[in-house]
């Protein structure tokens, strides 16, 4: 019999990013059979040690507690998991990961749980949108118990691309993303209210040349001084020397102490719902805070001054209704979002978001309640399918071809003392610094 059967499910979450902690531990909550009236659950946060590992300040921004959260390699991750008893079994595993960590993580958790009769549901899917590497990403998730897709969109894809290889696609279930809400926009101030409020949300890698983000940067700043009356801000998604799910080699931050913005022009960080909160435009070249804006019914720009193009992932709007340009902003232009596309996004405006998770705690209820237990764990990709591939995606988190910890990797064998754990700290440090400050450095002297 589950646990989840006598008491409250333990979920654990693995995690890789302060992002995909915020998406793993929103989407634990919202795919427990229980949720959303009774969510009753006890939730473990495991955050993968590496460049993008979250500080403090990064995961209380994303506001999202857990019952426990730690920092582990990937071998101590899976001692964890093998080493479960069977009086406190975890329910639900959410790999939160990138896709390589993720096909990793499945092969080691197959070892792990290979000789016992019932073993965790293992759920994995995507942050936001997918609009690149779709066929790579999506069988380096294959193996998972149930592959979450954000809109139905992206549920028909996934479909597609798991029966185009032969591989079974029945883990694929439509969901939405876990962190839409927040109270729909009411109109714009009037007078003596609060002031117009234009919002920029920018991303890390998004674009990634210094001159587009120049440029960006120079039209947010000559939007401000043209409408003084409105207040123009900069929404950030780290601060320097902070890693996020991508590298931001040239932070805003460093960009704009060399301009000469307008008292009405701000940096502004925190939790992207709050800065919503006050925001009556929100415009951006890709990043997903365009879908959590379309779902409150702000008005919601995705930009064209730099083409529409796969790069920058603001392909994935055309057919929005949102694309615009900074030259029509300045006249006064408001895309109006076409409904239809919006509601293949799983951009519920019009009500039924929390049904979204519906078929996920059906299926997992239905999973966890299966006689005899799950089956094993079984990968699209093997040593047999993949054999040129998959040993490196492995030997990365410095796991064997059959999943089971190399010789020497990481904390494989023991839990870390206190002086490995500050030599790791000091490590991490100085490997964002070289990732930030000197390969960037580097590469331009490299193009001199």
């Amino acid at each position: 019999m589950p646990a989840s059967a006598t008491k409250a499910l333990r979920v654990a979450v693995l995690a890789d990013s302060d992002t995909r902690w915020k998406w793993g531990a929103l989407t634990a909550t919202r795919i427990s059979p229980g949720a959303p009236e009774n969510p009753d659950i006890r939730l473990d946060g495991y955050l993968l040690r590496g460049r993008a590992t979250p500080t403090p300040r990064q995961l209380r921004e994303v506001g999202v507690t857990a019952d426990s959260l730690r920092e582990v390699t990937a071998a101590e991750f899976l001692r964890a998991m093998g080493g479960a008893t069977d009086d406190e079994p975890y329910d639900i595993v959410v790999l939160a990961l990138v896709g390589g960590g993720v096909q990793a993580m499945l092969h080691g958790l197959g070892r792990v749980w290979e000789n016992r009769a019932e073993r965790p549901v293992v759920v994995t899917g995507y942050v936001g949108v997918v609009y690149e590497k779709l066929a790579d990403g999506l069988l380096l998730r294959h193996g998972a118990d149930l592959v979450l897709a954000n809109s139905r969109q992206d549920a028909d894809r996934f479909r597609s691309v798991y029966e185009g290889v032969g591989a079974d696609a029945a883990a694929v279930t439509e969901v939405a993303l876990p962190f839409l809400g927040g109270a729909s926009y009411r109109g714009e101030p009037g007078d003596g209210e609060r002031r117009y409020t234009v919002v920029f949300a920018a991303q890390p890698s998004v674009p990634d040349s210094r001159k587009d983000r120049t440029y960006l940067l120079e039209r947010l700043i000559r939007h401000a001084r043209r409408h003084p009356e409105r207040d123009v801000l900069l929404k950030l998604r780290s601060r320097p020397g902070e890693h996020t799910t991508h590298i931001e080699e040239l932070p805003y931050q460093k960009l704009v102490q060399r301009a000469d913005p307008p008292p009405n022009f701000r940096l502004v960080y925190g939790h992207m719902g709050e800065v919503l909160d006050r925001t009556d435009l929100l415009v951006t070249v890709s990043s997903t805070a365009a879908l959590e804006s379309l779902h409150r019914r702000i008005p919601t720009v995705v930009l064209t001054d730099l083409g529409v193009r796969e790069a920058l992932g603001n392909h994935h709007f055309v057919g929005s209704g949102c694309l615009a340009s900074w030259d029509q902003l300045d006249e006064g232009h408001r895309p109006a979002p076409d409904p239809e596309w919006v509601a293949r996004q799983g951009v519920a405006a019009d009500g039924g978001y929390e049904t979204a998770f519906d078929e996920a705690r059906k299926r997992i209820a239905g999973l966890l309640g299966r006689p005899g237990g799950l089956p094993p764990i079984a990968p699209y990709y093997t040593p047999v399918t993949a054999p040129g591939y998959l040993p490196g995606i492995l030997a990365r988190h410095h796991l064997a071809p059959d999943g089971t910890p190399l010789p020497g990797a990481p904390a494989a064998d023991k839990a870390p003392g206190p002086v490995r754990q500050v030599v790791r700290r000091a490590a991490r440090g100085a490997y964002r610094h070289g990732v930030q400050r000197v390969a960037p450095v580097i590469r331009r002297m490299g193009e001199l």
